[in-house]
């Protein structure tokens, strides 16, 4: 391809880019992390055929709950072939659900539709085979349509905790994981978004031993808790070491006006700190529907940064 050509073909890509109404930014290429085990770890292969021929289920089960001092539910969906494979560990995946949710959301029809999702991702190969667990992110006020599920260790539970530290071990002991950190995302939607950049933050910085990876879709970034529980704000207090193993993805609608200025604002922050991060803008609002169209591009980032951190830790 000659200079002209080349030249022009740039132009074209990127009026592509323009045409298509998205915009995106990203700080610098992953750093290049600790490598936290001392056997590195090797993620799944893409399952075969004929284990994705099977639907993918999932199943709720309780665990007991000693910091939240209750009995406490999750959803769990086993990679496709987890059965066959009785030596092999797997990455794991949390979601969390918004307000007024519960541990099915992310996998009931009229919902997330999560695992139709997930099949294509495998099938794509874009996704390495993992566990997804989805929480009940409830406090001890349980579930309401009036507020939001506070994904904070407050007056009304240590829920930050039962997620991020003490649920964290519940699937550890119970299913077959890999225990590098650098395998373990969290992320969720709208105020489980804020959760999981909380999980980022307050899920996830105050329990960096376990999650590396975190996403967020509609998230918004600061409470009127404090700045304990403001991801703007309590980011800027993490270790250097461990804002470099982070690893963060943001998107939008862009009729959720708020949202996208406050992820806007939380990204100057990461610029700043020089934490590896994208965001995007897309067409839609605050709705299921662009949840379910959008997940497939945050478990795409989670599955490049699976895939990273097997290359580095390999190394």
């Amino acid at each position: 391809m000659n200079y002209e050509k080349s030249k022009m073909f740039l132009l074209l890509s990127v009026l592509t880019l323009v045409s298509c109404n998205l915009s995106q930014s990203v700080v610098a290429k992953p750093p290049q992390q600790q490598n936290l085990q001392t056997t590195p770890s090797s993620l799944p292969s893409q399952p075969n055929a004929s284990n994705l021929a099977t639907p993918l289920s999932y199943k709720i089960e309780t665990y007991d709950s000693q910091v939240m001092g209750a009995n406490r539910t999750y959803g769990v969906s086993l990679p496709p072939d987890y059965e066959q494979n009785p030596k092999r560990s797997y990455p794991v995946i949390f979601l969390l659900h918004g307000g007024h949710g519960n541990a099915t959301d992310w996998f009931v029809p009229n919902k997330g539709q999560a695992l139709k999702t997930v099949k294509q991702l495998y099938t794509t190969g874009k996704l390495p085979p993992s566990i997804i667990i989805t929480p009940d992110g409830n406090d001890k006020r349980g579930s309401s349509p009036y507020r939001d599920p506070e994904y904070i260790d407050g007056p009304n539970g240590k829920v930050s905790t039962a997620l991020g530290d003490e649920l964290v071990k519940v699937v550890q002991s119970r299913y077959r994981t890999l225990k590098n950190p650098d395998f373990w995302a969290i992320g969720g939607l709208s105020s489980g978004g804020w959760g999981a950049v909380n999980g980022a933050v307050n899920v996830g910085l105050h329990n960096l031993n376990h999650f590396s990876v975190l996403f967020s879709h509609s998230g918004y970034f600061q409470d009127k808790s404090g700045p304990t529980n403001s991801p703007i704000i309590y980011i800027k207090t993490i270790p250097l070491q461990a804002q470099k193993r982070l690893r963060i993805y943001l998107d939008s609608g862009r009729s959720d006006i708020q949202e996208i200025e406050e992820a806007k604002q939380f990204t100057k922050v990461l610029n700043k700190l020089k934490i590896y991060y994208l965001f995007r803008e897309f067409p839609g609002s605050h709705t299921w529907q662009y949840w379910r169209e959008h997940l497939i591009d945050s478990l795409t980032f989670v599955g490049e940064q699976f895939r990273f951190s097997e290359i580095r830790n390999g190394k």
